[in-house]
């Protein structure tokens, strides 16, 4: 067996010696200057891949029996590896570091590639076959598509494996069992995935047409609240927040604009490419929700903001998605809530700590409340913000104050009856 602690060689070095690593280590360095990173980080990378191939060396750890033992064993070895490193402990990051150098090793097939990525999620073959069917058929978001995935795997062990045995009361017990155990919010999710399943099984025969009307419906008072939103001021302040001498502020002031004037979705701006965008007319193409494709014009103001992203800020990448993460390695958002993070950041920025919500969508209810404050209609705030349905949009005439005071009747008091 192996001794956790490594022994200390000949003296100690102001150098680690990777050994048999130490050409893998400067290819390493490569690949991170060519990802965008500073100096600075790839002197760290490179301090913790030198530190686990010194270690290794020490220990008789062969790199092909690295996994995830190997990390905890380095993670907790008294450090006697040489060097100058002052610390026997090791921080998260610096293991992080070391795990980063393993992938980079597994992908040139120099280490085991479990290490490169984690076993992809399995799903029965039913709920795979529904989740193509979502992605083929429906138009829905991969998030949403992952989602409905997650849930309807939950649900089978209850539902049973053979769909053509699923009846009403088995489909209504099975919803209201989860009630007992989640929020109205959850059930509400987890019944409209439900119902998308029933439908795929009906449309291939596996199961008895009409099942998706036995799922019991979640009650609420549909659009009882009202939109929450920031007046015009506090947007403005919003925007302004932006440091504009750096390349991520110009940045976010580009996605702020987006948001306020033209009411996109967060999912929208991490999907936008230069394709959507058409400078000679001033338009830019939108494809939100079940792949609706729109053509919002585009204000001087926000087709400023982002000529100056593109032309001064944005880093040189060969990506055809517009809005990158400014830290190396340049790449796409991960996901949307990334769009609500830069959100949150600039409300902060302003010094509003009153603000209804925190989110992206925030700045598309003000978005709506603005263009209805201005006298436009429902209608266009429908068209602008390409609800399907104008029951949406009537949530915003709540706000109208002035008009709603015009339609009030007086408070009939004690009048008799």
């Amino acid at each position: 067996m192996i001794d956790d602690i490594a022994t200390p060689d000949a003296g100690h070095r102001r150098r680690m010696e990777a050994g048999e690593l130490s050409e893998a280590i400067a290819a390493f360095a490569s690949d991170l200057a060519e990802l965008g990173h500073a100096a600075l980080t790839i002197a760290g990378y490179e301090c913790s891949a030198r530190h686990l191939g010194a270690w290794m060396a020490l220990s008789g750890v062969d790199v092909r029996d690295l996994d995830d033992g190997v990390f905890q064993r380095f993670a907790r070895h008294r450090c006697r590896c040489g060097g100058s490193r002052g610390r026997d402990r090791l921080s998260t990051k610096y293991i992080n570091r070391a795990r980063r150098f393993a992938y980079f090793l597994g992908e040139r097939g120099l280490a085991p590639r479990i290490l490169v990525q984690p076993e992809p999620v399995t799903f029965p073959p039913l709920v795979t076959a529904f989740v193509n069917w979502l992605r083929c058929h429906r138009g829905l978001s991969e998030r949403t598509i992952s989602r409905h995935a997650r849930m309807i795997s939950r649900l089978l062990p209850a539902l049973g494996a053979d769909p053509g045995a699923y009846d009403a009361a088995r489909v209504r017990t099975v919803i209201l069992n989860e009630g007992c155990r989640c929020s109205a919010a959850h059930v509400k999710t987890m019944a409209m995935a439900l119902r998308g399943y029933l439908r795929f099984l009906a449309a291939r025969g596996a199961c008895r047409p009409g099942l998706d009307h036995a799922v019991p419906p979640t009650p609420e008072w549909r659009l009882s609240a009202l939109p929450r939103y920031l007046p015009a001021q506090d947007i403005d302040r919003l925007i302004d927040g932006c440091d504009v001498s750096q390349s991520c502020g110009i940045r976010d002031r580009a996605i702020l604009l987006l948001l306020a004037r033209l009411g996109l979705r967060a999912q929208d701006i991490m999907a936008m490419t230069f394709g959507d965008i058409d400078w000679a007319a001033g338009r830019l193409r939108v494809c939100g929700k079940q792949r609706r494709e729109t053509r919002l014009p585009l204000p001087q103001e926000v087709g400023d903001a982002l000529l100056d992203y593109i032309e001064r800020a944005r880093p040189s990448a060969a990506e055809p998605r517009i809005f990158l993460r400014s830290p190396a390695p340049h790449r796409p958002f991960a996901n949307a809530n990334a769009v609500s993070c830069i959100v949150r950041s600039a409300l902060k920025r302003a010094g509003i700590t009153d603000a209804p919500s925190q989110g992206a969508h925030l700045l598309r209810h003000s978005a709506a409340t603005a263009m209805l404050q201005a006298g436009a209609t429902l209608d266009q705030i429908g068209a602008v913000l390409r609800h399907a349905s104008p029951d949406t949009t009537a949530h915003y005439a709540k706000v109208d104050i002035a008009t709603l005071r015009l339609i009030a009747q007086p408070w009939p008091g004690e009048a008799p009856c």
